[in-house]
């Protein structure tokens, strides 16, 4: 009885310590949560031609998914009065302090569902859900009366409000503070604070979405994973987050350098690619290697040192001598986020990260979505944690089926100890997924190991040569691993059948001098290697970046169709262009020429080619061919800026 009695005495410390106002706390945030997803229903039935051909089980599964999105959401607008729930101060029990949070907590929810609920007729508008953008109207000088008559045509939505409101005040009133029993003082503030920072805790987790070091704070792009197509991605998502995700992103203005037709005459984005030829059906492989800087080729800096450098990437370079190589390639980004949308789906991550920004539910057309309609099959291969970067989220809304990665490979003995498996096993793991792949088939490659803390494995230790850069070792393991990976895939029968294109999501470390220029930073190699077409094999000084690859690909298959690629089309464009942003400043690249424009004004203009460091600016000398360029460079922006803000990335 004794021990009994001290129980139940220390279950009731514990309960008066912080339990009871932790359990309240949950009980409170739970009606938030069963409205939000009565609202998400909402929203589904008042648009419910625009996802027609979604079934009930598609949409339960959308509606599991949406309650992580909802989670980081409730989070941020409840955080103020969760804090104050659950902070460690008698004062809490006041009946003033409860009070307060009543009215905290309905305010403040309330706000959530303003949002939320305007949506469900917003959405019919601008097919996707609103983002900070919606506070451009905070500008227009007739706000007022455009409110007023939003209330007028959508009274509906009002009425709505004052229910859900209603509801959560009458819930609210069930969930009052219990009588509290005196407890020792000590044990209050001790047991509190653990509670306190345990909730913290929790809440920050579930506003990133995930507890691992490689879980990127979730954004809208992380909606794509329980979808079938972008524009479903509205189902999943909810108003409140889509603004908070895009707080401190940069929305675009539309750019009107041009009329529209003025502005298809100069540059036009939509591609119609049509043929005579018979479609190849090639299998295509995508493999973007982490931090594969043209600085790291022997091959391609024959220049530097007089043809003394030999570079740490011997086995590409013998490869080269095999391939269509192109000496002028440039990244359109500097971060492996913004390549994926670059190279798989000729979407540039200029300004900010296309994955991030809050265009990125968009429609977009990926190659995978454009060859799957050609019966391929689609699949993407990344050795991180799944989920990392939101790589598998965003892959499947560019078109890809089926994802490889940590899960699948399913051997944690080879997990590198920082970002996922070591390359030269996830690659042999991959090699040998593509066997059992029906043909033909895309498959996408994103290697990881060379990356910081720059670490190879340990039976490697020794194996390579030191270098001048930390980096110079880890490239030398992952050209290694590629090595192996063609050794094996040369003995597979869709090895003939195949084109390789071989790329790097951005540029890393850099110790000559012509790579640490503002060309040099972007500088990467495009390699194309079809072992079932030696003849193709040559050295291409034309200008390419990362967006070039869908379009060429696609001409190589003799691809028919109509599509949108901010990439260049070899055959209907026939001035090969480049662009890159930087430091706030455009870098525009055309023919032996490099544009550099910011805040509206052309600041320089080099020859980049043989002005390798870049140090005479000859703008003064050269203004026609800047003017010139400049023609272009605005196009490009225009229809980028403009086509990204009105939803237009495909074709209707």
């Amino acid at each position: 009885m004794f021990f009994i009695k001290k129980s139940m005495s220390l279950l009731q410390l514990i309960k008066n310590s912080g339990l009871n106002h932790l359990l309240l706390l949950l009980k409170r945030l739970l009606i938030v949560f069963v409205l939000y997803q009565f609202i998400r229903v909402l929203f589904f039935y008042n648009n419910v031609e625009h996802f027609s051909d979604v079934t009930l089980t598609q949409l339960l599964y959308m509606m599991w998914g949406g309650l992580r999105f909802d989670l980081t959401a409730i989070i941020y607008i409840n955080s103020l009065f969760i804090v104050l729930s659950i902070i460690p101060l008698k004062q809490r029990d006041y009946v003033g302090y409860q009070a307060f949070l009543r009215y905290l907590f309905l305010v403040t929810n309330a706000v959530g569902y303003a949002f939320n609920l305007l949506d469900i007729f917003y959405f019919d508008y601008i097919l996707k859900r609103s983002t900070i953008e919606i506070f451009m109207f905070a500008k227009e000088g007739n706000m007022g009366l455009l409110f007023i008559q939003f209330l007028k045509d959508y009274w509906l939505g009002f009425v709505l409000f004052v229910v859900l409101v209603y509801l959560t005040k009458k819930y609210y009133s069930y969930t009052t503070q219990k009588k509290v029993v005196a407890v020792n003082p000590y044990s209050y503030y001790i047991l509190g604070s653990i509670f306190f920072l345990l909730t913290a805790y929790f809440s920050i987790i579930g506003i990133r979405g995930g507890f691992t070091r490689t879980t990127r704070p979730i954004s809208l792009n992380n909606a794509g994973a329980y979808t079938k197509k972008p524009l479903e991605m509205a189902i999943v998502l909810n108003t409140p987050f889509s603004i908070i995700r895009t707080l401190d992103v940069q929305s675009f203005s539309r750019k009107n350098y041009y009329s529209e037709d003025e502005l298809s005459a100069i540059y036009n984005p939509v591609k119609h690619f049509e043929t005579d030829r018979i479609f190849t059906n090639q299998n295509v492989v995508l493999i973007i290697v982490e931090s594969l800087a043209k600085e790291y080729f022997g091959s391609l800096n024959t220049d530097i040192n007089t043809g003394a450098y030999k570079g740490y990437t011997p086995f590409l370079d013998s490869l080269i001598t095999k391939s269509h190589t192109f000496t002028h390639a440039f990244a359109n980004g500097r971060k492996s986020i913004d390549a994926l949308p670059s190279v798989v789906a000729s979407v540039p991550s200029l300004v900010q990260p296309f994955i991030l920004s809050p265009y990125s539910t968009n429609s977009i057309n990926g190659i995978a979505s454009l060859l799957k309609e050609k019966g391929y099959t689609t699949a993407f291969f990344h050795g991180a944690p799944n989920g990392s970067m939101g790589f598998d989220a965003f892959m499947k809304m560019a078109g890809h089926d089926e994802y490889y990665g940590y899960d699948e490979y399913n051997n944690p003995d080879d997990f590198d100890g920082n970002w996922g498996i070591w390359d030269e096993e996830f690659l042999q793991f991959t090699a040998h997924t593509f066997d059992t792949l029906q043909q033909p088939f895309l498959g996408s490659i994103f290697t990881l190991s060379s990356h910081h803390p720059f670490k190879v494995p340990e039976k490697y230790k020794d194996s390579f040569e030191k270098g001048t850069l930390p980096i110079h070792i880890p490239i030398q393991y992952t050209d290694n691993a590629l090595r192996q990976f063609f050794k094996t895939a040369s003995t597979m029968p869709w090895f003939e059948n195949t084109i390789f294109v071989i790329t790097a999501d951005h540029c890393n470390q850099s110790i000559l001098p012509e790579y640490k220029t503002s060309v040099g930073a972007f500088s990467i190699p495009i390699i194309v290697y079809q072992p079932g077409k030696p003849e193709k094999a040559k050295m291409d000084d034309t200008i390419v970046q990362q967006t070039d690859i869908m379009p060429r690909v696609l001409r190589e298959l003799n691809y028919s169709g109509d599509f949108v690629s901010f990439g260049t089309d070899i055959q209907t464009e026939k001035r090969p262009f480049a662009i890159n942003f930087k430091n706030q400043t455009w870098q525009y690249y055309e023919g032996d020429f490099l544009l550099q424009f910011r805040d509206e004004e052309v600041i320089g203009l080099y020859q980049f080619k043989t002005d390798r460091l870049l140090h005479n600016n000859i703008l003064d000398m050269e203004k026609a061919q800047a003017d010139f360029m400049l023609i272009k460079l605005k196009a490009y922006i225009q229809q980028y800026y403009n086509r990204l803000i009105e939803n237009k990335m495909v074709v209707n």
